[in-house]
């Protein structure tokens, strides 16, 4: 079974919303601002960007390692979930330690640009897939087994979730 060219173009829209999403929430801010922080124990908009860049290059890899499977993964519950509340603020997640901000990137910019240089990958994969990616499965720090298709999708929404956590430090910082 090959992806639907509905699904493709569905993931391929929900991705470029969530790239859009997050250039938005970083444009005009300054280097300066990009490394302020609103609060003890709170991320400044440099550790939001580099957390987003290093959270899209790992669930990338994890999609292209995948390992393939007779029987597909389907969970259309758990598929809608991701998109509803994939991007929702309200519950508060700590990030994995390997989506932590550790000072990878001097600059917002470098940061931005390396996300963008990670979703272009992302982008030109599904592009090109020819598979059903429910059958090929991975596991996600927080979510466990999911399937390539869950892993993209969540892959759209995740800067969607932290262009809304970028807005906060702004309005917090005035």
């Amino acid at each position: 079974m090959y992806m639907e060219a509905n699904e493709k173009a569905e993931i391929l829209k929900a991705l470029e919303r969530g790239q859009e999403a997050f250039l938005d929430a970083v444009s005009a801010i300054t280097e300066d601002l990009a490394t302020k922080s609103p609060g003890a124990g709170r991320w400044s908009v440099l550790e939001c960007a580099e957390h987003v860049a290093i959270s899209e290059e790992f669930l990338f890899s994890q999609v292209t390692q995948a390992t393939r499977s007779d029987v597909p993964l389907i969970n259309p519950e758990r598929e809608a979930g991701i998109l509803a509340r994939g991007a929702d603020r309200t519950t508060a997640f700590a990030s994995p330690e390997v989506g932590r901000p550790a000072g990878r990137f001097s600059t917002l910019a470098d940061a931005v640009q390396h996300f963008l240089a990670s979703r272009e990958l992302t982008v030109r994969f599904v592009e090109s897939c020819d598979e059903d990616l429910r059958s090929r499965l991975t596991a996600h720090p927080l979510l466990g087994p999911i399937n390539c298709y869950e892993a993209l999708l969540l892959m759209a929404v995740h800067p969607q979730r932290h262009a809304q956590q970028i807005q906060e430090i702004k309005a917090a910082l005035g």
